[in-house]
């Protein structure tokens, strides 16, 4: 029992441990992210900018690009380079047409880091377009196209994008008229309305043969992307778009999606070589049906078409109690007649009708009508059995044709528009949507370095302004309320569980010493006097068997002769001696029975009543 204690002491004393350590873990887990930081930027706080920072000890500098660009703009300074559109949008009516959504520079509302600002949309149901040129354009040959941007839907968002398009270059672009109809070559980013959430990847692809262009659209992720645009937090899209056809996105450096150019859009790229000829048509006798009715089949002459389905069960029988001249709603009688009510205008007044209620504890009230069941000859009509049809042709369809418009473009990325300006045309029912550090490059090292610059500070001070576990939990109480119930169980298991196995009762030596094998039961000491008494009672009824078992083996004795004498003194030697030891061992109990209960005040603790088995 002492090992037993010791070892659940220790199992007690290992729960502790392991909560401190947790806890210690998790308190310091915004401290490893702030050194892991500091780190990556250590090479970046040699540049000479300006220096704020703030309250967590972030600084914060202008993230600068440190390779080769194509366009880099971190919205830090005046917003230089960019043009807002003057265009109108087409099909659309005049009052909402225009191009008039509102652009601000400004920091974050939220896990603000100081000094740092983005583009903030803020109009609501309005059309927003802004551009700006690339440093240089960027031309599909053999360098991947990497696309990076931060957004964070400040206020949430109810229905509109905040993805960017990347335009065409061609000889007519004028960023001043960029409107919907504007050329673009790719457009990324997320799209929301209603429930349904998207992340659009679509290029627009030149048919070699007719010259037209298509969207394509790649597949949509196989991800729940609804916590990206609800949670108010800065998320970091990224498109890789390699020179081998493949593709990536990726939210917040982990890969959403990824696919190829040849395989994963819709439509395809290359259209099929095969089509179907639209002149063909189904002939008139074409039997398409894999089963017919059986001709041959006759129906019996026992099938009964006209059997209900149900019948009466004849076997019903009134149920005992049912009110046959009760009605199951009557007039409610604390119901009054309203003071305005006029019978010339509304008619008579009745009361409202309430259930019954002397049928509330009756089987039924109103007449009682015998239920109904199955009927056993009820076979419904009659059809003949389907055989398998004999002319069964298949499903028909129309033979196919070389397709026209047939061509192959094993290589799209090769083929696809160079890229001149990116520009954001959108239209929102909310505002505040914030936009920052956009980047194109062609190496995943500098989109990594910029993202650490910019997004991964940001990412740092809002891990730090979290809610801790504690008002995360009553949070998501409060939308579920049944957690409640869970938070209950599982703090009550353990605090059980630590009760019961932790703290046991504690059992004296007393106990011990006590404890016997027979079942023990507390006594007082008029109680042990009692027991004592019915000791004496039972041995001297004891005395007494014997000494009639002593009478019959005398009688025996001079039946069988001397030598049965012998061996019967012997026996008599041995009993008495057992019932002497017997005695003196009752004596002994009876005696410290009393030693016991004169020890003390309070009861004793058991009394074992000793047992003699009858020869």
């Amino acid at each position: 029992m002492t090992r037993m204690h010791s070892q659940w002491d220790w199992l007690c004393l290992s729960l502790l441990i392991i909560s401190s350590v947790t806890a210690e873990i998790e308190d310091g887990g915004v401290l490893g992210a702030d050194v892991e930081v500091e780190d990556f930027d250590e090479e970046s706080q040699q540049a000479d900018v300006d220096k704020e920072e703030s309250s967590l000890g972030v600084v914060y500098q202008t993230p600068k690009p440190t390779g080769d660009v194509y366009f880099a703009e971190p919205f830090d300074g005046e917003l230089t380079g960019w043009v807002l559109s003057k265009a109108k949008k087409e099909d659309t009516d005049d009052t909402i047409a225009k191009y008039d959504g509102r652009w601000e520079v400004e920091e974050l509302k939220e896990n603000t880091v100081p000094g740092d600002k983005g583009l903030v949309l803020k109009s609501a149901a309005k059309h927003h377009a802004i551009s700006a040129m690339l440093t240089k354009a960027f031309i599909f040959d053999k360098k991947p196209l990497i696309v990076q941007y931060e957004v964070n839907f400040q206020g949430g968002i109810d229905c509109g994008g905040a993805y960017i398009k990347l335009l065409s270059s061609t000889d007519d672009l004028d960023l001043e008229f960029f409107f919907d109809k504007t050329p673009y070559t790719i457009m990324f980013g997320p799209d929301k309305c209603g429930e349904d959430y998207k992340l659009h990847f679509i290029i627009r692809h030149r048919n070699p043969k007719t010259g037209e262009y298509d969207e394509k659209h790649a597949k949509r992720p196989d991800v729940d992307l609804k916590k990206f645009y609800l949670d108010k937090k800065t998320h970091l899209y990224t498109l890789v778009l390699k020179p081998d056809d493949t593709f990536e996105m990726l939210i917040d450096q982990s890969v959403i999606s990824k696919g190829s150019l040849l395989e994963d859009m819709v439509p395809p790229v290359n259209p099929p070589k095969e089509i179907d000829d639209p002149t063909d048509k189904k002939p008139d006798d074409w039997d398409e049906r894999p089963k017919i009715p059986d001709p041959n089949a006759v129906k019996p002459d026992d099938w009964d078409e006209d059997e209900p389905s149900k019948i009466e069960d004849l076997d019903a029988v009134k149920p005992e109690g049912w009110l046959d001249y009760e009605p199951q709603y009557v007039p409610d009688p604390s119901a009054k007649k309203p003071k305005d009510w006029d019978e010339e205008m509304d008619g008579e007044w009745e009361a409202p009708q309430v259930p019954n209620p002397k049928c509330a504890t009756a089987p039924g009230c109103g007449l009682w009508v015998r239920p109904m069941k199955n009927n056993p000859k009820y076979k419904g009509k009659w059809k003949a059995p389907m055989i398998p049809n004999p002319n069964y042709q298949g499903i028909w369809s129309p033979r196919k044709i070389p397709n026209p418009d047939y061509f192959e473009d094993p290589h799209p990325f090769e083929m696809m528009t160079p890229i001149s300006a990116i520009g954001l045309e959108l239209w929102s029912m909310t505002s505040d949507i914030y936009f920052d550090n956009f980047i194109i490059c062609s190496e995943k090292e500098v989109a990594d370095r910029w993202a650490a610059d910019g997004w991964g500070l940001k990412k740092l001070v809002a891990s730090a302004n979290e809610p801790g576990m504690f008002s995360q939990l009553v949070t998501a109480a409060e939308d579920h309320p049944w957690l409640w119930v869970l938070y209950v169980l599982t703090l009550a298991l353990p605090v059980g569980l630590g009760v019961l196995f932790c703290w046991p009762a504690k059992k004296t030596d007393e106990d011990f010493d006590l404890k016997k094998t027979d079942i023990s039961m507390p006594v007082t000491k008029g109680g042990v006097k009692q027991g004592r008494e019915e000791l004496e009672d039972d041995e001297i009824d004891l005395e007494e068997e014997k000494e009639n078992e002593d009478i019959g083996e005398d009688e025996d004795e001079s039946k069988y002769g001397e030598d049965d004498d012998e061996e019967n003194e012997v026996a008599g030697r041995s009993q008495e001696e057992g019932d002497e030891t017997n005695k003196s061992g009752s004596e002994d109990e009876m005696t410290a029975a009393d030693e016991i209960a004169g020890s003390g005040d309070g009861p004793l603790k058991s009394v074992r009543k000793r047992r003699v088995q009858k020869d």
